[in-house]
């Protein structure tokens, strides 16, 4: 708690004894007064020429200095603690606990709450490979696009959208997030033409389980879509995507196939289909994880072609975009 202020008459004593050559030490076993407090009122005459207390720009913090560290401190070592259990936590300590004293706080050492960006970590090994394939599929990304069959896999939880969570950060710092849960996994495709076949993945996927999906999922959408039977299939380079199993399966099936860098969320256009899919599912509020499926599967139909096709249509600025960020990961 912070103490009281000492009277006027205290403070000119300590000041009459400082100028008769009286040292802090014995000046605060004298008065009964901290050492430090002494030291304190000392420098404020030195500087000011008065022991009276000067005009506040506002109302007093209700927070000491310590306090206001030891927030500072929470929300640093864990920046993704909400205010809610900030203010819990002060409550615990006995310390001011109103939101608004707790938020400006915080803003005045310069954290604010912002909306965590999914940012990979690249090192210059992914760096240089990023900038390879950019540079490589340029070029001929104005005629391939449209026949390239995008598939990506995706975790949707039951409640709230895992796109999204707020945290307490500096401008410029951009940390990562991760999310849990009760979910459902799910693999998908789609080309420029619009949506092919979404698929439940049920337990852990296997390179066998991927194998499966490819077989009963990949030829049927890439028909549905009319893509014809020179089509590009493109994946990451997971490890069951690219198990032995996984590229015999394309290879009989004479499947072209595009294998993206790995941490490259910013050129899989799958991405931004999934966050509106998440948003369509999580506005219905299912209640269960079979309604979940349901909700999803319903969603993905229904989004539209020309969402598609102006995700397809941007490949090729965001292969620029690496290129020009020398490899580092971009905004998607």
């Amino acid at each position: 708690m912070k103490s009281k202020e000492l009277s006027v008459d205290l403070r000119d004593r300590i000041v009459l004894r400082h100028k008769s050559g009286e040292g802090y030490r014995k000046n605060s076993a004298a008065l009964k007064v901290p050492m430090s407090t002494v030291a304190s009122i000392i420098r404020k005459w030195k500087k000011f020429k008065t022991t009276r207390t000067l005009p506040r720009a506002g109302r007093p913090s209700k927070l000491s200095d310590r306090e206001r560290r030891a927030l500072v401190r929470e929300v640093t070592k864990n920046p993704m603690v909400t205010l809610s259990e900030i203010q819990r936590s002060s409550v615990e300590r006995g310390e001011p606990s109103r939101r608004t004293t707790i938020s400006a706080a915080i803003h005045q050492s310069g954290l604010y709450g912002r909306v965590a960006r999914r940012k990979p970590l690249l090192s210059k090994k992914h760096m240089a490979a990023r900038l390879e394939f950019a540079k490589r599929h340029l070029k001929d990304s104005q005629t391939m696009r449209k026949k390239i069959l995008w598939s990506d896999e995706t975790k949707i939880e039951l409640f709230g959208v895992n796109a999204r969570r707020h945290v307490w950060r500096k401008p410029g710092t951009i940390p990562t997030v991760k999310h849990g849960g009760g979910s459902i996994m799910l693999w998908g495709c789609f080309s420029a033409a619009g949506t092919g076949r979404l698929v439940r993945i049920k337990g852990k996927m296997t390179a066998a389980m991927y194998r499966d999906i490819l077989d009963e999922n990949l030829l049927q959408s890439a028909l549905e879509l009319r893509l014809g039977r020179r089509f590009i299939f493109q994946q990451d380079n997971n490890p069951k995507h690219t198990a032995k199993i996984s590229k015999e399966w394309l290879q009989d099936n004479s499947v072209n196939v595009l294998e993206l860098p790995s941490q490259s969320p910013d050129l899989n256009l799958v991405e931004h289909l999934w966050r509106d899919l998440k948003m369509a599912a999580h506005r219905r509020f299912p209640s269960n994880l079979m309604e979940l499926e349901r909700c999803c599967k319903e969603e993905w139909m229904k989004l539209a072609k020309d969402r598609c096709a102006k995700l397809v249509a941007s490949y090729s600025k965001r292969l620029e975009a690496v290129i020009a960020a020398k490899g580092a990961s971009t905004k998607y």
